[in-house]
């Protein structure tokens, strides 16, 4: 990364520059809620919350079960899980920059 004010490399996590002390602008709304498309159970809602804040996904499925499981909470939990899944957009799928393998033709 470089500075916005002096052009100078810095480090990709700095907040500041070394050289001149500019403060760098940092991309807060980059990061979106999405519903995971390799961390699913059911409907990646519990993957893209982990995704989201930085944590284990069996965390925030055990945290959502725990939380649902509570008298009054199942209806409230299922609720939100279907509303979640509903109003989520679902994460696009990274491609790898690796080349599909080869198939053996037949008449080899």
């Amino acid at each position: 990364m470089f500075c916005s004010q002096c052009g100078r490399e810095i480090a990709e996590s700095s907040n500041y520059c070394a050289v001149c002390g500019a403060h760098q602008r940092t991309d807060a709304f980059s990061k979106r809620l999405t519903r995971s498309s390799t961390d699913s159970k059911i409907a990646g809602v519990c993957g893209g919350i982990a995704d989201y804040m930085g944590v284990d996904p069996t965390v925030v499925r055990l945290i959502w079960l725990v939380l649902s499981v509570f008298p009054g909470g199942i209806v409230g939990g299922v609720l939100a899980y279907l509303l979640a899944w509903i109003v989520m957009p679902k994460a696009a799928i990274h491609s790898s920059s690796a080349p599909a393998p080869v198939q053996p033709s037949a008449n080899a």
